[in-house]
C-alpha cells in the first residue's frame, strides 16, 4: 500500500512573529516621539498657536523628533498589521521604504564624502543661522548648549560667530547685558563649582583676544567635529553597520513573508 502526502505551502509562523515583534519596538518608539515632541510643542505654547511655528527663524528640534516619530510609527504600524494581517501590500510598502531609506542613506554618506567642501559651508551655514536664533527657541538654546559643553566648543568656527546674535553682539546701540559675551556654555568648566555659573560669558570678548581660552573655548564646533570624527571613526562605522543590518533583517523578513503569501495563494 502507497501513501502519498501532499505538502502545501503554508506560511512561516517563525518569520511571521518574528516581523511582528521586530516592528512592534519600533512601533512603540514612534509613538513615544511622537508623545514627547507634542508634549514639548505644548510646553512652549505652539499648540495654541501654530503660527509660532513659521515664525522660528532657527531649526526646532521637535521637529526632528515628530519626523523621526511620524515615519517609525508609521513604518511599525505597517509591517505589524502586514505580518498578523499577511497583507502584501503593507509589507511591500514597509520594504520598500525601508529599501528608500538605506539608499537615501547611502547616498548621503557618498555625496559628504565627495563634497566635503561644500558640506562644509553647509554646515556652518547652518550653525550661523542657529547661533542667530539662539534666545528664540529654548529647545535649539538647550541643543546649542548641550553640543558646546560636551565638544568644548563654542561657535561655528569660533566665539566672534556670537556677534550674529542680536544679545550677544558688540554692537553698541543695544544695552543687554549680554553684550560682547557668549553663553555659559562656552566657559571653560571649573571643577570645583557645583552650581553653573550662567554670567560667566558676560563681557568676555572685550577683553584681549590673548586672555580668552583662559575663560571660554577658542574652537570652533565645526573643528571639533573635524577633529573628533578621525579618532572615533570605528564607533561612527559601527553605528552604520548596525543600523543598516536592522534595515536589512526588517527587509529580508518582509520579503520572506512576501514570498510565503504568494506561493500560499498561488496554490489556491
Amino acid at each position: 500500500m502507497y501513501y502519498y502526502r501532499y505538502e502545501n505551502p503554508e506560511v512561516s509562523c517563525c518569520y511571521k512573529y518574528l516581523m511582528f515583534f521586530y516592528n512592534i519596538i519600533f512601533w512603540l518608539a514612534g509613538v513615544a516621539f511622537i508623545a514627547a515632541g507634542f508634549w514639548a510643542w505644548s510646553e512652549k505654547g505652539i499648540l495654541l498657536d501654530l503660527t509660532q511655528v513659521t515664525r522660528l527663524r532657527g531649526f526646532d528640534p521637535v521637529w526632528f523628533v515628530l519626523v523621526v516619530g511620524g515615519v517609525t510609527f508609521i513604518l511599525g504600524f505597517a509591517g505589524c498589521v502586514g505580518a498578523l494581517r499577511e497583507n502584501i501590500c503593507l509589507l511591500k510598502f514597509f520594504s520598500g521604504i525601508i529599501c528608500f531609506i538605506f539608499f537615501l542613506e547611502l547616498t548621503a554618506a557618498v555625496l559628504a564624502v565627495v563634497f566635503q567642501s561644500q558640506v562644509r559651508a553647509w554646515i556652518n551655514e547652518f550653525f550661523l543661522a542657529n547661533v542667530k536664533a539662539y534666545r528664540e527657541d529654548i529647545d535649539l538654546q538647550n541643543l546649542i548648549d548641550t553640543l558646546q559643553r560636551t565638544s568644548y566648543c563654542c561657535g561655528a568656527q569660533g566665539p566672534t560667530d556670537w556677534d550674529t546674535n542680536i544679545y550677544f553682539s558688540c554692537n553698541e546701540s543695544h544695552r543687554s547685558r549680554e553684550k560682547c559675551g557668549v553663553p555659559f556654555s562656552c566657559c571653560v568648566a571649573d571643577p570645583a563649582d557645583l552650581v553653573v555659573n550662567t554670567q560667566c560669558g558676560y563681557d568676555v570678548r572685550k577683553k584681549p583676544n590673548t586672555e580668552w581660552s583662559n575663560h571660554i573655548y577658542t574652537k570652533g564646533c565645526i573643528t571639533a567635529l573635524e577633529d573628533w570624527l578621525p579618532g572615533n571613526l570605528y564607533t561612527v562605522a559601527i553605528v552604520f553597520i548596525v543600523i543598516s543590518l536592522l534595515q536589512m533583517v526588517g527587509i529580508y523578513l518582509a520579503r520572506t513573508l512576501i514570498s510565503d503569501i504568494e506561493k500560499v495563494k498561488f496554490s489556491y
